[in-house]
């Protein structure tokens, strides 16, 4: 249990750390798929996309559903701001302790 609990809350934090770089233009989930599983190469589309529609939940991500299928998704300024470490990151984001 706590390895996974470990892998979404890291998961979540990578994708939110690629769509902060791929800022101002968002990303499509096939760029943050293959993102997330440079480091989980199991990962699938299916858990990419349950870990953005929970960070949209939580108001950090905008996401765009193509009728045809396709995602697209951008950072809400409070994505930023949780990327940038300028505001406390609650719990389920396995973001790491600000160093600098």
């Amino acid at each position: 249990m706590s390895m996974d609990k470990n892998r979404t809350g890291a998961i979540r934090w990578m994708l939110l750390l690629a769509l902060n770089r791929a800022r101002p233009y968002g990303a499509g989930e096939l760029l943050l798929l293959t993102t997330v599983q440079g480091e989980f190469p199991d990962a699938s589309a299916l858990e990419v996309r349950r870990e953005l529609e929970y960070l949209a939940m939580r108001r950090l991500v905008e996401i765009r559903k193509d009728p045809s299928g396709p995602w697209h998704m951008d950072l809400t300024r409070y994505g930023v701001d949780i990327a940038e470490y300028t505001i406390d990151c609650e719990p389920g984001i396995a973001r790491p302790a600000k160093y600098w």
